[in-house]
């Protein structure tokens, strides 16, 4: 059947996560205490994160209730999000596939990230936390939690990488604007960030930094009434984000199509393991035989080149050990626009697919990102931010194979956000072509 776009009622908005824990040929390697090397308990978590939090963590649950309040709000901020034929790309192309994209940009912050935001602020509020601190690359999950926290009435500090910072002056005014306090990260509001300071002034900071400085500012909050969000990276994240692919799901059936290529960038793995995860499981069921593939940019290449080993989550090492692709947490990779996907690891349950090999990690570089997103910007009309045009690379490129073999296959990414508030990467690669 064919589609322009496709669209879901409101009582189509799922009102449960996917866990995929349960679904981890042999499960995922547990969290470690870095002093004895043992798992980590619920409790050596419960000075950051709220105790919901902690056991949605920890759940093997396949299937996780969404609160009626977290629902009305998804409702509110715009779920569910349309599914997009980009029948203009397919005919520049000339390829025989079928490109599909969700399209997770059109909500007042502009990305995907409000699909955690708003559940994490929510358990927060309910169990009496007044404050959240968190980092933030490019912007987009800063001002999401922002966002969230306005809503729920809760303040929020965010740590925004030092480059970012700099680069993308409206997404700092954004988060602002919903009432945040922001940081260049390093900062001198930290022991941490004042100490990569005094080492280096000019510092152009990571996520893993400003991640070390946002845990630091609440185990430091004497009164105890500030917890830790984090907008990636962790299971409870991952698992919020599954509104995304189930939705894509239902989607599909309307168009009676099934996926045979499911693409999403990975910084730290949520916007793939929202439109993927859900999918997966439905391959596992039998309902499709698609082929995954994560893209991260080759400056910061965690799946591509680094280890599959344990790692801290941040620079300081206040984090357990986390079993993932990483390239230590000292790395520091270079500015990039696409700064949501400067971070040192990867998603434990990203990482343990990758190395079972259900999903396949490729890597691009800015240049043919920027390519990619001009390209899709002049045939579909949308400004991507620089993160997403990663997939749409990807999707370009399977594509044009699809051509080559003459093949008419189904491919499928996630748009997880507009590139308005990152006109100023558009307009440098502008200039050198």
């Amino acid at each position: 059947m064919e589609f322009e776009k496709i669209l879901l009622d409101e009582n189509d908005v799922p009102r449960s996560y996917y866990n995929i824990l349960p679904d981890i040929a042999g499960g995922l390697a547990p969290p470690l205490d870095p002093r004895t090397m043992e798992p980590v308990g619920p409790s050596a978590l419960e000075a950051i994160f709220p105790k919901e939090i902690i056991c949605q963590e920890m759940s093997q649950e396949r299937f996780v209730a969404i609160p009626e309040e977290v629902r009305n709000a998804l409702l509110s901020m715009g779920r569910p999000s349309p599914l997009f034929r980009a029948k203009r790309l397919e005919k520049h192309l000339k390829t025989p596939a079928r490109i599909y994209f969700k399209h997770e940009g059109l909500n007042p912050c502009g990305s995907h990230k409000p699909n955690t935001a708003i559940a994490q602020a929510y358990y927060n509020k309910k169990e009496g936390v007044e404050k959240l601190a968190t980092e933030t690359g490019a912007g987009q999950w800063g001002a999401s939690l922002a966002y969230a926290s306005a809503l729920f009435g809760l303040k929020c500090e965010v740590f925004m990488v030092s480059s970012s910072f700099a680069s993308k002056p409206y997404r700092k005014i954004m988060m602002e604007t919903y009432g945040a306090t922001v940081h260049s990260s390093p900062s001198e509001c930290t022991t941490f960030g004042r100490k990569i300071r005094a080492e280096n002034p000019k510092h152009t900071g990571s996520l893993g930094i400003a991640i070390s400085e946002a845990i630091e500012t609440v185990v430091g909050d004497k009164e105890g009434k500030s917890k830790y969000a984090l907008g990636s990276v962790l299971n409870h994240v991952m698992l919020h984000q599954t509104v995304i692919g189930q939705e894509v799901s239902k989607q599909l059936e309307m168009a009676e199509e099934k996926p045979d290529y499911v693409i999403g960038c990975i910084g730290g793995g949520s916007n793939f393991a929202g439109i993927s995860f859900p999918l997966i499981y439905e391959k596992k069921k039998g309902k499709n035989d698609a082929k995954f593939i994560a893209v991260e940019p080759t400056a910061c290449p965690s799946t591509t080149k680094g280890d599959y080993r344990y790692d801290h989550g941040d620079t300081a090492g206040m984090t357990p050990l986390l079993k993932m692709y990483t390239l230590g947490k000292d790395f520091v990779p270079p500015e990039l626009h696409a700064g949501g996907l400067r971070y040192h690891g990867m998603a434990p349950t990203v990482s343990a697919l990758v190395s079972s090999r259900e999903v396949v990690p490729v890597s691009y570089g800015q240049e043919k990102v920027f390519d990619a997103a001009m390209l899709f910007s002049r045939t579909e009309g949308i400004i991507p931010a620089p993160e997403s045009s990663h997939a749409i690379a990807a999707a370009i490129d399977t594509a044009l194979m699809c051509k080559e073999k003459n093949e008419e296959k189904v491919i499928v990414f996630n748009l997880s956000g507009h590139g308005l508030l990152d006109l100023q990467g558009y307009a440098e690669h502008m200039a050198k072509i």
